[in-house]
């Protein structure tokens, strides 16, 4: 009796194993969409430090009381303009000092050629040693070694009194005025800093591949890749391109990140010094393949699609993504043009699992995604 409990319950298992599919399954019906290749632009979008053309400290070459300032905060100012006057007293009377011990050593030197002339001549006629010229001479050159430290110093209390009055370097705009008049300034007194703001440059990091990537373009004469745009912070495209001019000699080590600098063109003055935004790279990729990322899922740091073979069972086939673009993938490898997978649903199938497709094509699916502000692969 018990054999026979035993032979009931295998056939039952055998007969559940042998028994078609369900039809639940069969008949269960999810969009699937089929993978396309494309030329596709992207945008990347990297956080920008933004610095004036030309940004200087001006600072107080000389100690002495602000006499006078001659602009104000936000004044555009012109090269060589007056912008701070320091007390000049004590200079002008160290250079008064200075000119007139020049001239008394001067005055003393060409005494002493006068008697060195004299020397030479009773020399000439043997009334007195050659011993005698020699120190003469002598003496003129130490007098001629004075004079010339005389100039120096003249030259120096010159430059003094010259560094009282403050100019601008070039043409730009004045930042914050610290110090008011009558204030007491130290040599090396930050009074204020100038900004050349007709240009700016835009420094953003990038990482080693897409350096590589910017790189390898560039051997290959493809110059639109020089150019770029500047998101500004209330979101707002800035109206002029700039232009890659240079690159950072070496990776920052912690990071892993090298920085790029571009220039743009500022004719409005409208960006100041430190201003924030975010530059943007367009990209142009051939023969992209997309994956939307609602057919997607990850499993151990891997990326999984369901592939619907032409009996429309459906398999977990892995890919290696390459970027995100909006709300797809670009694939780099692990699936091609042509392979169809599940668009959606896909929590609710399993390996092996027969459905019944019903198409989407991913053209239109990019398209409603490419018209929306999301469609920008931010780095």
């Amino acid at each position: 009796m018990k054999n026979i409990k035993i032979f009931i319950l295998f056939f039952c298992v055998w007969i559940a194993a042998c028994s078609p599919e369900r039809k639940t399954d069969t008949q269960q019906k999810l969009p699937v969409t089929r993978l396309i290749a494309k030329d596709t632009v992207l945008h990347r979008e990297y956080v920008a430090d933004i610095n004036a053309f030309r940004n200087v400290e001006i600072r107080a070459r000389v100690q002495g009381y602000l006499d006078y300032i001659y602009v104000d905060e936000g004044q555009e100012v012109k090269k060589g303009q007056l912008l701070f006057r320091i007390n000049d007293q004590e200079y002008k009377a160290e250079y008064t000092q200075a000119k007139a011990n020049l001239r008394s050593i001067e005055a003393d030197a060409k005494a002493i050629e006068l008697e060195l002339h004299q020397v030479k001549l009773l020399v000439e006629k043997d009334i007195i040693s050659r011993t005698e010229l020699e120190m003469a001479q002598a003496k003129l050159a130490a007098v001629r070694a004075k004079a010339e430290e005389a100039r120096s110093s003249l030259s120096n209390a010159e430059i003094r009194l010259s560094h009282t009055q403050v100019k601008a370097p070039f043409d730009g705009v004045i930042d914050r005025l610290p110090f008011k008049m009558g204030s007491l300034i130290d040599e090396g007194s930050l009074l204020t800093t100038v900004s050349d703001v007709d240009a700016f440059y835009s420094y953003f990091n990038v990482s080693e591949k897409e350096y590589l990537e910017y790189i390898k373009k560039k051997l290959n004469h493809k110059k639109e890749n020089d150019e770029v745009e500047l998101i500004l912070a209330d979101g707002t495209l800035y109206a002029h391109k700039g232009k890659i001019e240079t690159v950072e000699g070496e990776f920052e080590a912690s990071t892993g990140n090298i920085a790029f600098r571009a220039k743009f063109p500022n004719p409005q003055k409208l960006i100041k010094h430190g201003a924030s935004g975010r530059v943007r790279l367009t990209n142009t990729v051939q023969n992209a393949l997309f994956v939307p990322q609602k057919a997607t899922m990850e499993i151990q740091d891997k990326t999984y699609v369901f592939v619907v073979d032409s009996k429309n069972k459906v398999k977990m086939q892995s890919f290696t993504p390459k970027l995100r673009f909006s709300h797809f993938y670009i694939v780099e490898t692990g699936l091609k043009p042509g392979d169809k997978v599940v668009y959606e649903g896909i929590q609710n199938i399993r390996n092996g699992m027969s459905i019944t497709p019903a198409y989407l094509p991913l053209d239109s699916l990019i398209l409603i995604t490419e018209q929306k502000p999301a469609a920008v692969a931010k780095i």
